[in-house]
């Protein structure tokens, strides 16, 4: 509420949301999220990370979620069998 003379003025402020659905290789990664990303698009697992996070989260999650999954989850990678052969050797 904002008062101005005496007269007081009430604002309300909508919110819309919008969902849409896209694979991982139309989503706009940022930071760190880019190289797993990359990752997943180079390994052609796309139609298989859509199938996953369809059944991990069947209402959707927002931008941030999936940005921040892709960027903080250490075992997604793996789960798809993307993995770098070399680490074995270690």
């Amino acid at each position: 509420m904002c008062g101005f003379l005496g007269l007081k003025f009430t604002f309300k402020i909508n919110k819309m949301k919008v969902i849409t659905e896209i694979g991982i290789a139309d989503f706009k990664a940022w930071s760190g999220a880019i190289e797993t990303k990359q990752a997943i698009i180079d390994a052609g697992k796309c139609d298989e990370f859509d199938s996953y996070i369809d059944e991990l989260y069947p209402d959707g999650l927002t931008d941030g979620q999936l940005n921040d999954l892709l960027w903080f989850d250490e075992s997604l990678l793996e789960m798809l069998g993307i993995g770098d052969a070399d680490d074995d050797d270690e």
